[in-house]
């Protein structure tokens, strides 16, 4: 292939209107269900199957495969509208992504085809890296052998958002016969993969972040996928996803408050106006929550730059110029998630001043935006986020690339 050649199969940018179309009406059938599912708890199993059969998990796929060749400030775009019908969902797609993502950056040394056709399909990729139990920071309980001239996976994982409605799991492991971390792309569609909807959080109810069982899964070895060869910006790109989460929760948030607004006819003795779509006050409310929504969403597109400039740069020749794309991918993508989280959790707090206790009415779910933007906020505390941001401006240290989570040494006494 020549350079020239590659370029061309490139996913570097649609038509965003064009592209968004397609998928809005989607998006509309998602939104109509939402409150629906979440004061049932049902899982979104029906609006990812419309999302599969429109295609919208090859969006990033390039054109040349059958894709929409969508850049990443375009995904993450999609992502904040998706995440405005219902926030679950796309975090329920967030391994999906990431694992287009790692294929799309291994097709610079060799042929994705395989996996693109898949993804052109409709197949769906879940995750599941979190170990459970007493396991210690960079252990690997999750374990890849081979029995019966066969490599089978054993373990069990927690997290594993979005596996329960996905056709391969995104697995991290060790290999039992040299000890390498690898990721393991296990087919669901196998006996040897149980999953429980045991995610217990009060917020992003479902995203199917439960429990999988791996007994004796079968992996084929092409796809044992050695875990040094990962795109160097996942971390980013995953925070990415929270952030698009954020900014579509405080969009749909401002929607809802919006309407509450518009259709209440009941009014307070101490209020500024006979119906309270005309109240300053609470108008002041709406319009301060459009302004800090709009910043959420201007800088999650922004904070995507960097990350799109980094998998072109996976393409180039210039070493240097790919690891600064991946530094600043890391640490724009920290920047964003600090300063969204915070937005987020305003609007969909202060919101509730334009309305009176019936805000708070089970029927409404009004506080189910609060409730989700705190749970995707908590992922990877922000405190650690602000040490290393500011490490890096005040030492030059760069960001880690990898984050782990485990028991301490405290826990072994």
């Amino acid at each position: 292939m020549t350079a020239q050649q590659q370029l061309n199969t490139l996913s570097t940018g649609a038509d965003y209107e064009q592209l968004a179309a397609r998928f809005r009406p989607i998006f509309a059938r998602i939104a109509a269900g939402a409150v629906e599912r979440e004061r049932s708890r049902s899982l979104p199993f029906e609006p990812i199957q419309w999302l599969k059969e429109a295609g919208f998990g090859a969006v990033r796929v390039p054109v040349a495969y059958g894709g929409a060749g969508a850049s990443l400030p375009q995904l993450f775009q999609l992502l904040i509208e998706l995440a405005e019908a219902d926030s679950s969902v796309p975090q329920a797609l967030r391994g999906h992504f990431a694992f287009v993502e790692d294929r799309l950056n291994a097709h610079a040394s060799v042929p994705q085809d395989k996996w693109f056709a898949r993804f052109v399909a409709g197949e769906l990729v879940g995750n599941a890296w979190t170990e459970v139990g007493a396991v210690k920071i960079g252990e690997v309980g999750t374990r890849v052998s081979q029995k019966d001239g066969k490599w089978v996976v054993n373990g069990t994982k927690y997290y594993s958002t979005g596996s329960i409605f996905a056709d391969w799991i995104d697995l991290f492991a060790q290999r039992d016969d040299n000890g390498r971390n690898v990721i393991a792309a296990v087919s669901t569609h196998q006996g040897g993969v149980q999953q429980s909807d045991d995610w217990d959080g009060f917020g992003q109810r479902t995203t199917g972040s439960g429990t999988s069982v791996f007994t004796d899964a079968v992996v084929e070895e092409e796809n044992l996928l050695d875990f040094d060869t990962r795109f160097k910006y996942q971390t980013a790109f995953y925070q990415l996803v929270l952030i698009a989460v954020l900014a579509g929760s405080g969009r749909a948030a401002l929607r809802d408050f919006s309407r509450e607004v518009r259709e209440r006819t009941r009014i307070f003795s101490t209020g500024n106006a006979p119906r309270v779509s005309q109240d300053a006050q609470v108008l002041q409310v709406i319009g301060k929550a459009s302004a800090q929504v709009y910043a959420a969403e201007a800088t999650a597109l922004r904070a995507a730059i960097p990350a799109q400039r980094a998998y072109e740069a996976r393409f180039g020749n210039d070493a240097a110029a790919e690891h600064a794309a991946n530094v600043a991918a890391e640490l724009e993508s920290a920047q964003a998630q600090v300063v969204i989280a915070d937005l987020a959790l305003r609007v969909t707090t202060d919101l509730f001043n334009t309305l009176g206790a019936s805000a708070t009415s089970e029927k409404k779910q009004l506080d189910r935006h609060w409730r989700n933007a705190r749970t995707a906020a908590s992922h990877n505390p922000l405190i650690y986020k602000e040490r290393i941001i500011g490490d890096w401006e005040v030492n030059g240290s760069e960001p880690p690339y990898v984050w782990q989570i485990g028991s301490g040494p405290s826990a072994a006494k």
